[in-house]
């Protein structure tokens, strides 16, 4: 059975969308066990009983502006995110699920959860769109600015089991993101990180990428520092939304094209589940010592839920084994 933390309380709309998600995920997966931390007088009335369903009661929780979460680690430990992680830390549930603040659920991998011995650093890799529906994982989206190309180094190797155990491809492909294709293009740091990734024999390196390619590229793993793949992600919600936006005006502008979208209609469902977020679930915060999922903070039950697949599929896989295998066979051989 596959034991699962829950931050009830975190998120923009939470408890409700979160609980609803949880009691969806017990339904959905019978290898699963939840425990799930927050107020039980707010979490109440959307509240089921579930034999495979614990709750541990906290009035305390993050808000989704908290802008010192090291202060706030350190002045309470009783908040509901860092209680779910507790839970991970001592054996209790192998894998936490919050759509509380990123940056807390960072600061509360490193103080409670930990890095893994053979990450020197902690990474957020979400899954985004592709046209061919699959998805494609993006990393580092935000988690540090400052790298070195070995960092990125063992994000590939990282990503590229995720994309081969979890994802099932066969070959997962590393793309590095820069501004042209030739190996010459880039800043000093692309072009180091270029040729140590084009001389791992631990990953299938597909070379650059520009970002125009990030929709309808064949590699499966898009790669850069904190602040480049922040601004890709990004700028991929914010074209998403006004796309959506576009189509919603010129389908209103006139009758034809009313009856136009009404023929239509299963198409553009279809288009907006394409690139509809909750799909996908959430972001792994890859490089702790335990599955952490960082689920969308406007997060609805059906993206939750998701996000508690994904925690599930994780787990399962057994990740976070295989790349401490792979990494520390690295290290003893002085790669």
């Amino acid at each position: 059975m596959i034991r699962i933390a829950v931050d009830g309380m975190g998120g923009d709309y939470a408890p409700e969308p979160i609980v609803k998600g949880t009691l969806m995920a017990l339904e959905k997966f019978d290898n699963i066990e939840i425990t799930l931390f927050g107020d039980e007088t707010k979490m109440a009335p959307y509240l089921k009983q579930h034999p495979r369903l614990q709750v541990i009661h906290t009035t305390h929780f993050l808000e989704m502006g908290e802008k010192d979460p090291i202060r706030a680690y350190r002045k309470n430990k009783e908040l509901s995110m860092f209680m779910a992680m507790q839970h991970v830390k001592d054996g209790l549930s192998d894998a936490v699920v919050s759509a509380g603040p990123t940056q807390a659920l960072v600061v509360g991998g490193h103080f409670i959860i930990r890095r893994m011995a053979s990450m020197p650093r902690v990474a957020i890799a979400p899954i985004v769109p592709s046209l061919d529906g699959r998805g494609r994982i993006l990393l580092d989206s935000g988690a540090n600015v400052d790298f070195k190309p070995e960092h990125l180094l063992s994000f590939a190797i990282y990503a590229s089991i995720v994309a081969n155990k979890v994802l099932k491809r066969e070959k997962p492909q590393v793309a590095l993101i820069n501004i042209g294709t030739e190996d010459s293009k880039g800043r000093d740091f692309d072009k180091e990180t270029f040729a140590l990734l084009e001389a791992s024999k631990d990953i299938n390196f597909y070379g650059n990428l520009e970002p125009k390619e990030i929709l309808t590229s064949e590699a499966d793993i898009f790669l850069s520092d904190g602040f480049t793949s922040n601004i890709v992600m990004k700028t991929m919600e914010g074209t998403a939304k006004g796309m959506g936006m576009i189509l919603k005006r010129e389908i209103k502008s006139s009758i034809f094209a009313t009856i136009g979208a009404l023929f239509m209609r299963k198409a553009l469902k279809r288009f907006k589940k394409s690139l509809d977020a909750s799909e996908i679930g959430g972001a792994l915060l890859m490089g702790f010592d335990g599955i952490v999922i960082k689920a969308q903070g406007a997060s609805q039950s059906y993206g939750f839920m998701n996000g508690i697949r994904q925690a599930k599929e994780m787990v399962d896989a057994n990740v976070i084994q295989l790349v401490s295998e792979v990494l520390t066979k690295k290290e003893a051989v002085g790669e």
